[in-house]
Protein backbone atom coordinates (compact mmCIF):
# COMPACT_ATOMS: atom_id res chain seq x y z
CA UNK A 1 0.00 0.00 0.00
CA UNK A 2 1.17 3.38 -0.51
CA UNK A 3 1.58 6.19 1.95
CA UNK A 4 1.26 8.76 -0.05
CA UNK A 5 -2.28 9.73 -1.81
CA UNK A 6 -3.28 8.58 -4.80
CA UNK A 7 -6.10 10.16 -6.72
CA UNK A 8 -9.75 8.10 -6.79
CA UNK A 9 -12.70 9.20 -9.21
CA UNK A 10 -16.06 9.20 -7.76
CA UNK A 11 -19.32 11.03 -8.69
CA UNK A 12 -21.00 13.39 -6.64
CA UNK A 13 -24.38 15.14 -7.09
CA UNK A 14 -24.18 13.78 -11.24
CA UNK A 15 -20.21 14.92 -11.60
CA UNK A 16 -17.23 13.16 -11.46
CA UNK A 17 -14.73 14.44 -8.90
CA UNK A 18 -11.40 13.53 -7.80
CA UNK A 19 -10.01 12.53 -4.10
CA UNK A 20 -6.95 12.14 -2.93
CA UNK A 21 -6.65 9.71 -0.21
CA UNK A 22 -4.19 7.27 1.13
CA UNK A 23 -4.69 3.44 -0.17
CA UNK A 24 -5.21 2.46 3.71
CA UNK A 25 -8.31 5.42 3.89
CA UNK A 26 -9.54 4.45 0.71
CA UNK A 27 -9.54 0.76 1.82
CA UNK A 28 -11.49 1.26 5.07
CA UNK A 29 -13.84 3.38 2.98
CA UNK A 30 -14.66 0.72 0.62
CA UNK A 31 -15.29 -1.58 3.72
CA UNK A 32 -17.40 1.06 5.49
CA UNK A 33 -19.38 1.64 2.48
CA UNK A 34 -20.26 -2.17 2.10
CA UNK A 35 -20.76 -3.71 5.76
CA UNK A 36 -23.67 -0.12 5.46
CA UNK A 37 -24.67 -1.97 2.05
CA UNK A 38 -24.50 1.20 0.12
CA UNK A 39 -22.45 2.16 -3.02
CA UNK A 40 -19.43 4.16 -1.91
CA UNK A 41 -20.54 7.04 -4.15
CA UNK A 42 -23.83 7.27 -1.91
CA UNK A 43 -21.20 7.47 1.13
CA UNK A 44 -18.86 9.83 -0.25
CA UNK A 45 -22.15 12.19 -1.18
CA UNK A 46 -23.04 11.73 2.64
CA UNK A 47 -19.77 12.30 4.16
CA UNK A 48 -19.47 15.13 1.85
CA UNK A 49 -23.14 16.63 2.61
CA UNK A 50 -22.45 16.40 6.62
CA UNK A 51 -18.78 17.87 6.31
CA UNK A 52 -18.26 21.51 7.66
CA UNK A 53 -17.01 24.26 4.88
CA UNK A 54 -14.17 24.56 6.05
CA UNK A 55 -13.25 21.10 5.23
CA UNK A 56 -11.90 19.28 2.39
CA UNK A 57 -13.62 16.85 1.52
CA UNK A 58 -10.57 14.65 1.71
CA UNK A 59 -9.86 15.62 4.72
CA UNK A 60 -13.92 14.99 6.11
CA UNK A 61 -13.49 11.00 4.49
CA UNK A 62 -10.23 10.94 6.87
CA UNK A 63 -11.97 11.62 9.69
CA UNK A 64 -15.13 9.94 8.66
CA UNK A 65 -13.01 6.52 8.43
CA UNK A 66 -11.04 7.76 12.27
CA UNK A 67 -14.40 7.66 13.91
CA UNK A 68 -15.59 4.60 12.45
CA UNK A 69 -12.69 2.80 13.36
CA UNK A 70 -12.82 4.27 17.12
CA UNK A 71 -16.50 3.56 17.17
CA UNK A 72 -15.03 -0.49 17.43
CA UNK A 73 -12.53 -0.07 19.77
CA UNK A 74 -13.26 -1.22 23.38
CA UNK A 75 -13.79 1.69 26.06
CA UNK A 76 -10.72 3.24 27.36
CA UNK A 77 -11.77 4.35 30.63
Amino acid sequence: MSARPVKHSVTLRGHRTSISLEDEFWQELRDLAQEMDMPINALVAQIDAERGVEAGLASAIRVYVLRALKERLPSRG
